[in-house]
C-alpha cells in the first residue's frame, strides 16, 4: 500500500477481550492498510464509539451482553448506512444468520477463520464483495430443497426476478447459493463447466448481480419470506 493511501479504519466489537486484543494485534502487524481504531465490549458500547471515531469497519461479535450483535447492527446501519459490518460468530445458526443480513451487514464469519483469512475477507469487502463462511452459506439455501418448503411457483409469485429464471438457472441459482463452485455445479449436473459458466453469466445478466455473494443475499429473502407464501 502506497503510504499516501488512507488506511481503513476497523473497530472490533467482542465481549471475549484476549479474542478481540488478539485480532487486533494481528491486524495490526500484518495489514498496514487497516487500522483498528477502538474496541467495544458490547454492542450499546460499539454504537457509542462508532458515533465517535466513525469506523470504516465493523467487526462484529453476534453473543453479547448489555446488547447482541444484531441488535447493535440494526441500530449501527440505521444511523450509519455507510458502514460495513461483518459478523463473527462461534455458531452457525439460521436466525442469527439471516437476521443480521437482513438488518445489513455485509459478511458473516466464523470465528474459526484463520486471522489471514480475515484480513483478505476484510479487503474484499472493501471492494464491494460480501462474506460468508461456506458453512453459512450452505444454511441458508438447504430450505429450498426441502419438499414441506413454498412450491417454486409460489417463491415466483412473490420474487419477480426469480420467475425470469429457466429450470435450469434455478437448479445452479441454489447451487451458487450452497456454496458450489463451477466445477462442482458441472460435476452435479452433469453439463460441461464451460455450459455452466455460460448459465452463470446470463444468470448475473438477470438478477443484476455482480458475485456470488449476492445470490446468497437473493436466497435469504426467499427463506425469510417462506413462512407468509
Amino acid at each position: 500500500m502506497s503510504s499516501s493511501e488512507p488506511k481503513s479504519s476497523i473497530l472490533i466489537v467482542d465481549d471475549q477481550h484476549l479474542f478481540a486484543e488478539s485480532l487486533k494485534t494481528f491486524i495490526t502487524n500484518y495489514a498496514e492498510d487497516l487500522e483498528v481504531v477502538g474496541i467495544a465490549g458490547n454492542g450499546k458500547e460499539a454504537l457509542t464509539m462508532a458515533l465517535e471515531l466513525k469506523p470504516q469497519i465493523v467487526l462484529m461479535d453476534v453473543h453479547m451482553p448489555v446488547m447482541n450483535g444484531v441488535e447493535a447492527t440494526k441500530a449501527l446501519l440505521r444511523k450509519h448506512q455507510d458502514m460495513r459490518v461483518i459478523m463473527l460468530s462461534t455458531y452457525d445458526q439460521d436466525e442469527y444468520v439471516s437476521q443480521a443480513l437482513r438488518h445489513g451487514a455485509s459478511g458473516y464469519l466464523l470465528k474459526d477463520i484463520s486471522p489471514t483469512e480475515l484480513i483478505a475477507s476484510i479487503r474484499a469487502l472493501r471492494s464491494g464483495v460480501m462474506q460468508i463462511s461456506p458453512q453459512i452459506a450452505t444454511k441458508l439455501i438447504q430450505g429450498l430443497h426441502d419438499d414441506t418448503r413454498p412450491t417454486m411457483q409460489k417463491i415466483a409469485e412473490r420474487f419477480e426476478w426469480f420467475d425470469s429464471l429457466t429450470k435450469r438457472e434455478r437448479e445452479i441459482f441454489a447451487l451458487i447459493a450452497t456454496g458450489y463452485d463451477n466445477e462442482q455445479i458441472a460435476e452435479k449436473l452433469c453439463i460441461a463447466e464451460q455450459t455452466v459458466r455460460n448459465h452463470v453469466s446470463i444468470i448475473y445478466s438477470k438478477l443484476e448481480v455482480q458475485d456470488r455473494f449476492q445470490i446468497i443475499q437473493l436466497a435469504n429473502k426467499i427463506q425469510y419470506h417462506e413462512d407468509g407464501l
